[in-house]
C-alpha cells in the first residue's frame, strides 16, 4: 500500500478511532487553451499524479472534526455552520459539506494530507473540494455521479469561498483519464479523451515562485474586452453568442477600427481555441513536435497580445527554446506568475534543470521548483472497503 494512505489511515484510527475510507483526488495541468473557458472555448486538461487524500469516517452526531496532517491543526465545526473560519484549508471541506448539508446524515471525521503544491497552478483547492464531495457521497450512499460532484465543487467556490472560477479544475479533478487529456468543452461541458503518448519525453513544471499582485484586474480587464468584442460583432453576426463563434475575419472587418485593445485581445482567443483542436489532431497523429510548437505560440500570443505574462515566465520559456531537446514551452494559468510547462526529453531534463536553476537565481534572485508530473486517473477510492 502507497505510504501516504497508509499514513491517512493509521493518523485516522489514532485520531478518531475508526477505520477511514480514504480517497485520492488529483492536482491538474491544462495543456494547452487559456483564457478560453470563459469564452465558451475548448481547454485541454489532464489530471496528474499529485494528489489530496482524505480518510473519512461517519459520526453519531452532527459535528464536522478535521484533521490535517500538512499543518497538524484540528478544526471542529457542525454540519449547520455556513460560515468560513480563519483556518483556510477546513473552509474547501466546510463549504463541500455546507452544499450536501440537507443529504448528511450525521456528522464525520476527516483526516487529509496533500503533495499538490500550493500556490503552483495546479489547482490543490479543487482536489480538496473534489476529494471530500466524493468521500461524503461515498460513504453516505447519496448516489451523486461525477458531474454533480463537479458542478458542486465549482459552486463552493463561488458561494463559499468567494472565487468566481470556472469548471475546468474540478472537471479534470474528477474525470481525469490515466494517459489522456481532456477536450472538455466549455460551452455544453461534453469532452472527449486525447491519448497523450510522451515516449521519451516528460511533463516538467518550473514554478517561479512569484505571484504579482495585477492577476485579479487584469483578468476582469481581459474579459470585458473579450465581451465586448462580443457585443461589436453581435448586430453584424447575430449567431456570435462568444468567442467560440467568431472568426478573425469578422474580428477585422467589424473590431479592428471600433477598438484595437478589443480585438487584439479577441483575436488571441479566437486562434486559442483553434489550437486546442490543432493540438487534440496532433496529439492523436501521435505528433508532440507539434503540438510543443502550438504551446510556443500560446505563450507568445499570452505575452505579446493578451499581456499575462510577467518577466519570470517570459524568461524560463525564452531561455529553453534554444534547445531542440525542448518541444515546447509556455506559461500556464491565468497570468503574471506560476508555472511553465514544458515537454522535454527525459535525457535532458537534470542538465537543463541544472543550468536554468542557476540563470534563474542570477536574473531573480529566487529559488526554481520543478515537478515531473504523469497524466493519472481522476478521484478514486485507494483503499480497502473496511470502512
Amino acid at each position: 500500500m502507497n505510504k501516504i494512505i497508509q499514513q491517512v489511515q493509521t493518523h485516522h484510527v489514532k485520531e478518531f478511532g475508526e477505520e477511514p475510507l480514504v480517497v485520492r483526488s488529483p492536482g491538474r495541468i491544462n495543456i494547452i487553451g487559456e483564457h478560453t473557458d470563459y469564452n465558451e472555448g475548448f481547454v485541454l486538461p489532464a489530471a496528474v499524479d499529485k494528489y489530496i487524500y482524505v480518510g473519512i469516517s461517519r459520526r453519531t452526531d452532527s459535528k464536522i472534526y478535521l484533521y490535517s496532517l500538512n499543518f497538524n491543526e484540528t478544526v471542529i465545526s457542525a454540519v449547520e455552520t455556513s460560515h468560513t473560519l480563519s483556518t483556510h484549508w477546513a473552509n474547501y471541506i466546510l463549504g463541500m459539506a455546507d452544499q450536501l448539508k440537507e443529504k448528511l446524515p450525521s456528522g464525520f471525521d476527516m483526516t487529509f494530507y496533500g503533495d499538490v503544491p500550493l500556490g503552483a497552478g495546479m489547482s490543490s483547492s479543487a482536489a480538496l473540494e473534489s476529494a471530500t464531495g466524493f468521500a461524503l457521497n461515498e460513504l453516505f450512499d447519496m448516489g451523486m455521479d461525477r458531474m454533480e460532484l463537479a458542478l458542486m465543487g465549482q459552486r463552493c467556490e463561488h458561494t463559499y469561498i468567494g472565487v468566481k472560477c470556472g469548471i475546468m479544475d474540478q472537471f479534470a479533478s474528477l474525470f481525469g483519464k490515466d494517459g489522456h487529456v481532456i477536450k472538455l468543452d466549455c460551452r455544453d461541458l461534453s469532452h472527449t479523451y486525447v491519448p497523450m503518448q510522451m515516449g521519451d519525453y516528460v511533463l516538467l513544471l518550473l514554478n517561479t515562485n512569484v505571484k504579482h499582485s495585477l492577476a485579479s484586474s487584469a483578468y476582469n480587464q481581459r474579459r470585458e474586452k473579450c465581451e465586448q468584442a462580443v457585443a461589436y460583432l453581435q448586430p453584424e453576426y447575430p449567431d456570435v453568442r462568444s468567442l467560440r463563434d467568431a472568426n478573425v475575419d469578422m474580428l477585422e472587418r467589424v473590431v479592428l477600427e471600433k477598438d484595437k485593445e478589443a480585438f487584439v485581445k479577441a483575436k488571441f482567443v479566437v486562434e486559442e481555441i483553434q489550437r486546442v483542436e490543432e493540438s487534440c489532431a496532433y496529439l492523436i497523429q501521435g505528433n508532440l513536435q507539434a503540438m510543443g510548437q502550438n504551446m510556443f505560440a500560446t505563450h507568445t500570443g499570452l505575452s505579446k497580445d493578451y499581456e499575462v505574462s510577467c518577466a519570470e515566465l517570459d524568461f524560463l520559456v525564452d531561455y529553453v527554446r534554444q534547445f531542440p531537446e525542448v518541444l515546447g514551452a509556455r506559461m500556464m494559468g491565468g497570468g503574471f506568475g506560476g508555472c511553465t510547462i514544458n515537454i522535454v526529453h527525459q535525457d535532458f531534463v537534470e542538465e537543463l534543470l541544472s543550468a536554468l536553476r542557476v540563470k534563474y537565481q542570477e536574473q531573480f534572485g529566487l529559488a526554481l521548483d520543478e515537478y515531473r508530473v504523469e497524466l493519472k486517473n481522476g478521484t478514486e477510492i485507494v483503499n480497502e472497503h473496511g470502512y
